[in-house]
């Protein structure tokens, strides 16, 4: 069974996902800023991480550039998932390391299909 941390400073938005993953069979943990998130994954990596961009302390794109930068979690899929839509963010996003990149609002099927793409690989 495979784990993935949910990473949203919104409590709505957070539930919205967290439901969606445990209804699709995940284990899913979660963190509400980029620092609680870093914390949780140096403590025990998941088999993914969803991070929105966005949050306090520590905002989507430092987790993202740390997480593939450390030699014990740089293969740990990163699924970027924000509000911020325009072209730029998202090759931004892919240059910090992203492995995907899913813009606000999404559909429950391009989050699933993502992520199930990313733990075959």
């Amino acid at each position: 069974m495979n784990t993935v941390l949910v990473v949203e400073d919104s409590n709505s938005q957070r539930q919205v996902i967290k439901d969606l993953l445990k209804a699709s069979g995940w284990i899913v943990t979660e963190a509400t800023d980029g620092a609680e998130a870093w914390e949780k994954i140096i403590d025990s990596p998941p088999d993914l991480v969803i991070l929105d961009i966005v949050m306090p302390k520590m905002n989507g794109y430092e987790v993202c550039r740390r997480l593939k930068s450390d030699p014990k979690t740089q293969t740990v899929p990163v699924v970027l998932c924000s509000s911020k839509s325009e072209d730029f963010d998202r090759y931004w996003g892919m240059k910090q390391g992203a492995d995907a990149y899913i813009a606000k609002p999404f559909t429950p099927q391009d989050l699933l299909g993502t992520i199930k793409k990313l733990l075959k690989n």
